[in-house]
Order: structure tokens, then C-alpha cells, then sequence
């Protein structure tokens, strides 16, 4: 019998699912889902699109192994129970633009690099924390973590989230991501390799 493996990308548009043999790589089978429109999104619907994809692609109960890929930048707050805080902000969404300039200045353009290795812009998740902490203060002062889109679907599917939604409830010292989605929020030193918390919190 051959192995199977699966690769998800739920990406600002859509999630995909495709299951592949491992040893020839061919395709077995495929399934789609659509996403919400728009710049501001409830990651419920990234729950319930990859729910879709798998079942349009005859599920996943034969499948050994499978990865997940994502749109990176996008902002979601949890709350200490696990809950979304607010609907995620994407990273088509510009109006942390002027969040962007004001971190630039109080931390300066050449430090941010040094320390980050980019500049902020308002794609990046550093900027929508900090217009989420200045333009909704009371959501902000809820905000126990920080997630990216593909983060918070891997834990999800790693059984965890709000209570009576997960298996293993809301534990989010178990949230994971990775280098490559770190280094975009703009509060990650690739050199250190890891978080510089000095400027989340200025943030």
C-alpha cells in the first residue's frame, strides 16, 4: 500500500489540499474551499474552509503525514482562553500605514533593520498590533497571544484552542510557528533567533 502524504495552503483567497503518494509524488486527490472577501477576517472561517478542503478531497484518514502553508503577516490576538480577540487583520490590510511610520521613527529606520532585519510596513503584524493598541484599547488590554493565520491553524489542528471547541483546550504556550513566518512580523531577531520583546511591547 502506498504512502500518502498532504499539503495545505490556506491562503488569503482560498485553502487547498492536495494528497500526494510520497514515493512518485503523484496526485491522488484534491479538494478546495473559498475564503471570505475582504482585509479583516474571523479565523473561524479558516477553520471551517480547511474542514471543507479536506472533505472535497475524500478526507485524510489514510494519510501519514501532511504539512500546512499559509499567508504570513496577518494578526491573530487570542485571548488567555484561547478565544479570537477580534477578527484577524490581514496583510492586505494598510491601515496600520501610520502605525508603520510611528514605530519607524521611535525606534529609527536603521535600528529596526539591525535588530529585525526589515523596516515596518503596514503589512507587517508588529504595525497591526500597534493600531490595534491604539484605536481599541479594551481589545488590546484581552490579548494574551499572537499568532499568524498558518500558526493558529497548526495548533488548532494540533487539537488546541477555546475550550469546548478543542480537544485539548486552550493551551497557548503550544502555539508554533516558524522562521520564515517569524522573521515577517517584525518583532523577530533571525540573528538571535528569537522574539526581541522589547519591541512587541512597544508595540
Amino acid at each position: 500500500m502506498s504512502v500518502l502524504v498532504a499539503g495545505v495552503d490556506s491562503s488569503t483567497q482560498s485553502c487547498k489540499i492536495i494528497i500526494r503518494e510520497a514515493s512518485s509524488g503523484a496526485v491522488v486527490r484534491s479538494g478546495r474551499a473559498s475564503h471570505p472577501d475582504g482585509s479583516e477576517v474571523d479565523p473561524a472561517h479558516w477553520w471551517s474552509a480547511l474542514r471543507e478542503a479536506i472533505a472535497d478531497a475524500g478526507g485524510i484518514d489514510d494519510v501519514s503525514a501532511w504539512s500546512i502553508a499559509g499567508q504570513q503577516h496577518g494578526l491573530v490576538a487570542l485571548d488567555a482562553d484561547g478565544e479570537v480577540v477580534r477578527d484577524s487583520l490581514l496583510w492586505n490590510d494598510t491601515r496600520s500605514a501610520e502605525a508603520a511610520a510611528d514605530l519607524t521613527e521611535e525606534v529609527g529606520a536603521a535600528s529596526f533593520a539591525e535588530r529585525t532585519g526589515l523596516v515596518p510596513v503596514a503589512s507587517f503584524t508588529i504595525t497591526k498590533v500597534r493600531w490595534v493598541a491604539d484605536n481599541e484599547p479594551e481589545l488590546a488590554r484581552r490579548i494574551a497571544a499572537i499568532a499568524l493565520p498558518h500558526d493558529w491553524l497548526t495548533w488548532r489542528l494540533r487539537g488546541y484552542g477555546p475550550a469546548g471547541e478543542s480537544d485539548l483546550g486552550p493551551d497557548l504556550t503550544e502555539l508554533i510557528t516558524d522562521r520564515s513566518d517569524a522573521s515577517g512580523t517584525g518583532y523577530f531577531d533571525a540573528t538571535r533567533g528569537e522574539y526581541d520583546r522589547e519591541l512587541l511591547s512597544l508595540a
